[in-house]
């Protein structure tokens, strides 16, 4: 069997372009990591910022199946550097897989490194906790339930709802485990709000507000699982709204405000800018028509993909094409039993949906698809979609984007190797550094 250390190498001097640090994040946001217990956090009480869970598990296993890590959480993030690859400042956000060949463990010395097939490969660095989360809001909630920060504390995620009304096998999207995520942590008797109420959020921010002194918080993400009905009484569009509308009211110009939601008609998307929304993504998934019916029936069955297009196309009119900035989730284009078979038929179906876009000015972004365990498709496909796939995506990226004339997205911080914080994929890590 091959160890995992030769295909990282092979394709490092393969792709000498992509950055060695978008190879092994990639190879981690694809495949997980395991912590040594003694390189796990105390929860909330601790000196490391512990994984808050934010709307999806990103883990290989299910809470019960991970042992002292579901009891002592391991941190949302993690920071890599040095090494025999000589590794610049990356950020990789924390996917546990207690099966994987990479390791976060002290070295003999107490060191804490990154170790691959037994070897050490970089230096970990782990989040300091936040001076805003060692603070409670009134009713004794953390703010790391009710506003959640990453990106190493640059974007403020609030998932204000926290399951999805696209329910069941024919409903849900087939790689998004947002309900399940939602029944493990009420199983395990974790804080875990359904809705957010908006008072709630707003004194969160109030908190961080007070305390990120150093305004290290640049952003905020509103975002949830999708209304086909209603919510509190209010459909999809002034659900989201109201939070930023609050929020804009309250803390005028302190963060960019971004907001997941489905593609929406025109009059839904002038009311999320009516209300202070500025970056709008209306994720598209997956670019194939055929791998959208199968992996989005939800999606399909209440818009469709002909429409969710149009309607993204139509939101650029709105916010400009800039601040459009539509995810997809990548590797699921090789995701059996439906997927491509090969790595360049899923590339060039994908670089055909980037080029759709990108020549129009839309600049999507993309998240690397972490199998979980409770979707179908993570049952399929544990290992998810192959290395080469994702780091030649990056290739492909720049390359649509670059020979489109778009420069970096904004709401993402900086780009560039050592200098990107986006923890999700790699994209920002490849993208030319700022001058």
């Amino acid at each position: 069997m091959q160890r995992r250390t030769d295909l990282i190498e092979d394709l490092m001097g393969r792709f000498p372009h992509i950055p060695r640090e978008a190879v092994i994040k990639e190879d981690l946001l694809r495949g997980g990591l395991a912590f040594d217990d003694s390189a796990l956090t105390d929860n909330e009480n601790g000196d490391v910022k512990p994984k808050s869970y934010f709307i999806f598990s990103f883990d290989h296993r299910t809470l019960p199946e991970l042992g002292e890590a579901a009891l002592r959480r391991p941190p949302e993030e993690i920071v890599l550097t040095g090494g025999p690859y000589d590794l610049r400042r990356t950020v990789v956000s924390v996917r546990i897989n207690p099966s994987s060949p990479y390791v976060v463990k002290p070295t003999e010395d107490g060191k804490l490194m990154l170790h691959l097939d037994g070897r050490p490969i970089a230096d970990v660095g782990l989040p300091p906790m936040p001076d805003y989360y060692r603070h409670t809001l009134d009713n004794g909630k953390s703010v790391m339930e009710v506003a959640p920060t990453i990106q190493w504390g640059y974007l403020v995620y609030l998932t204000v709802f926290r399951v999805c009304q696209y329910f069941g096998a024919k409903e849900e999207c087939q790689y998004c485990d947002i309900n399940h995520n939602w029944r493990q942590h009420k199983a395990a008797g974790r804080p875990y709000t359904g809705v957010k109420p908006v008072d709630e959020v707003l004194e969160a921010l109030a908190i961080i507000d007070k305390y990120d002194t150093a305004k290290t918080s640049h952003a905020y993400t509103l975002t949830g699982g999708s209304i086909t009905s209603k919510v509190d009484g209010l459909a999809e569009a002034d659900f989201y709204g109201r939070y930023a509308q609050a929020i804009e009211e309250r803390f005028p110009g302190r963060w960019i405000g971004k907001v997941v939601a489905q593609a929406l008609p025109r009059e839904d998307v002038q009311r999320f800018y009516d209300y202070g929304i500025r970056i709008y993504h209306p994720n598209f998934e997956v670019w194939d028509k055929r791998l959208f019916e199968l992996h989005c029936p939800g999606k399909e069955r209440y818009v469709g993909r002909a429409e969710w297009h149009r309607r993204i196309l139509e939101s650029a009119e709105v916010f400009g094409p800039r601040n459009v900035i539509p995810n997809f989730v990548a590797g699921i284009e090789m995701a059996e039993p439906f997927g491509f078979r090969t790595v360049d038929e899923a590339i060039d179906s994908t670089t055909e949906g980037l080029d759709y876009f990108m020549s129009r000015g839309i600049l999507p972004r993309f998240t690397t698809w972490c199998p979980e365990p409770t979707t179908p498709l993570g049952k399929t496909n544990p290992n998810g979609a192959p290395l080469e796939y994702h780091i030649r995506l990056l290739e492909a990226y720049r390359a649509t984007m670059e020979s489109n004339g778009l420069s970096t997205p904004p709401g993402y911080g900086p780009p560039g190797a050592g200098n990107a914080v986006f923890s999700v994929s790699s994209f920002m890590d490849t993208l030319p550094a700022d001058e």
